[in-house]
């Protein structure tokens, strides 16, 4: 999955064909945009619209940079704190066993750390301020009911697909899968759901 950094423009900073379904049921469709960080998503029609996520139960996108369908849920989750509240959640693989979630936002993108941090030099000024910015991801796994945060370490993964972790780890090593990859984990969690 490429992203599109290198003109700085991410999927949230796009509209994208979609639908939004209220959580009374009411469907709507137009140009979707959406923001996680503040967990609202705006509809374009004549006018444009905001949800917050406490009013909405789902909302997908065509989302033409990546070629997809993106579909993402509203569940409650301590996001910020102790107490739940309602917060955008991209499902990427769902089973009956197993569900990964996650949540994108935009960091700096620090590879080629110098002095600068990976920033081009301006021989009259020093470093530009700026520099590039990539798309992250946190992931989360919705297993017995409870949504888990998932930090990216093997152990933890492991831990989580517990009753089938010796199974789930020949797997990875058979496929050379790693437990901090996207697309891996994917395929991890849909192997999982399928022997489970």
């Amino acid at each position: 999955m490429q992203s599109n950094a290198q003109s700085g423009v991410f999927p949230s900073q796009v509209w994208h064909k979609g639908q939004i379904v209220t959580v009374n049921g009411q469907v709507y469709q137009g140009q979707v945009k959406y923001d996680l960080d503040n967990n609202l998503v705006q509809l374009q029609t004549n006018s444009i619209n905001t949800f917050g996520a406490s009013n909405v139960s789902q909302f997908e996108i065509f989302d033409e940079q990546y070629g997809g369908v993106r579909t993402f849920y509203t569940l409650p989750f301590p996001l910020n704190g102790d107490y739940d509240t309602p917060v955008f959640f991209e499902i990427l693989t769902e089973g009956d066993n197993i569900v990964l979630l996650c949540r994108e936002y935009v960091v700096a993108d620090s590879r080629g750390m110098g002095m600068w941090g990976g920033m081009p030099m301006n021989p009259m000024w020093g470093p530009q301020m700026g520099g590039a910015y990539k798309l992250a991801f946190n992931y989360y796994f919705i297993k017995d009911g409870k949504i888990i945060r998932y930090s990216q370490k093997k152990r933890e993964l492991l831990e989580v697909l517990g009753d089938r972790s010796d199974e789930v780890e020949l797997f990875m090593r058979k496929n050379r899968l790693s437990h901090d990859k996207r697309g891996d984990l994917l395929r991890i969690t849909a192997y999982y759901n399928q022997i489970r």
